[in-house]
């Protein structure tokens, strides 16, 4: 699972992806314009993880890992100059994105377009990739095009297929909707794969807020499709993550009324956004959770796990986690109960799942 944090300049991105990742990199209140790039691997929490690996004791526990990518350099005017090789690529190949939006005043911090207003802000990052968006689908349909014309079709109905939901989604881009809106089977999703278009990535908003405010910006009227906003007090949180001693962590948030830090805040929302929660695999070796899409089944997650896992399939033994705790941690009562299950390869692995997989190659 990889997120690419972006925004405006002087929004905050760097702010929020240390206090998402723990890191210290610097924040300056300018901006060079040019790309630059920051990469951390975090820690999925999971209590599941910790009191399997209390049970068991292995030698090795290991929690899911989602990839944050601060991704610096956009601004007002990419989509009508176009981008980059190297940020298109890194736009590309995350999963969605974490938009960072400006949500405070602080005159040290000039903002690029002098005053702070979020919802405009907001709508200038969209409004970008829309128009990039836009540019990519109009090439492909005139390369399409070009190919009936002079003959050179080699499958007529796929390119009847991919002309037809290009042109779908060309006018959705027109009315300035983003094409995650659009309903997409999976087979659409598959053919959509290798375009690399923006709007279709899911979006969690991030509203980087002052050190005395914690809501939303007013005025908000932002519906999308796969589409979530928080707000989070950036700076506040970016210290928090600094702090080695929890004590010292507990007592921050008290003192400020926040609930909880937010890298466990927004590692929940970025699983609900990507549609994915996680399995857990356990012994005397390792405890471990893996990260899944909702509606896989046991042959995805084994091949999750190791592609010989999925190509000697056989079956998945299944305990659900609950019923593990209720059972005292003890396998040998869960049996008892009749809670463990042996599941064929189109089982829906569910949320807590403890697998142990069996193979043969």
């Amino acid at each position: 699972m990889r997120l690419g944090i972006i925004g405006l300049p002087n929004a905050g991105k760097t702010t929020i992806f240390n206090a998402l990742t723990g890191s210290t990199h610097p924040t300056e209140p300018f901006s060079s314009g040019q790309l630059e790039v920051h990469t951390a691997v975090v820690n999925v929490p999971d209590e599941r993880v910790d009191r399997l690996s209390e049970i068991y004791k292995p030698k090795k526990t290991t929690y899911a890992m989602i990839t944050y990518t601060d991704i610096g350099g956009l601004d007002k005017g990419i989509g009508e100059g176009g981008l980059s090789g190297p940020m298109r690529n890194e736009l590309q190949q995350v999963d969605g994105f974490l938009h960072v939006v400006r949500a405070f005043e602080d005159a040290s911090v000039p903002h690029p377009y002098e005053t702070v207003d979020p919802v405009r802000d907001l709508q200038t990052i969209d409004g970008e990739f829309l128009l990039l968006d836009l540019i990519a689908v109009e090439n492909r349909l005139a390369r399409l095009d070009e190919e009936r014309k002079k003959g050179k079709v080699e499958n007529k109905t796929q390119n009847a297929a991919e002309t037809e939901l290009l042109q779908r989604l060309h006018t959705q881009l027109e009315a300035e909707q983003p094409l995650r809106d659009v309903d997409l089977t999976p087979d659409e999703h598959k053919m959509l794969r290798g375009y690399g278009l923006l709007t279709l990535k899911p979006v969690l908003v991030i509203f980087n807020t002052g050190d005395d405010n914690a809501d939303l910006p007013a005025g908000l009227d932002y519906v999308h499709q796969r589409t979530l906003s928080v707000a989070l007090r950036g700076r506040l949180e970016a210290e928090i993550a600094q702090l080695d001693d929890p004590g010292d962590v507990a007592m921050f948030l008290e003192e400020y009324a926040i609930e909880e830090p937010s890298r466990a805040r927004v590692v929940r929302l970025s699983y609900e956004l990507l549609d994915t929660h996680s399995f857990l695999t356990y012994g005397e070796d390792e405890v471990r959770a893996w990260s899944l899409r909702k509606g896989a089944n046991a042959v995805e997650a084994a091949g999750t796990i190791h592609t010989d896992l999925a190509r000697g399939f056989i079956r998945a033994e299944v305990v659900p986690y609950q019923a593990f705790i209720d059972a005292g941690g003890s396998m040998a009562e869960v049996k008892a109960r009749g809670k463990a299950r042996l599941e064929g390869k189109d089982y829906i692995v569910q949320d807590g799942d403890m697998l142990v997989i069996r193979f043969a190659i």
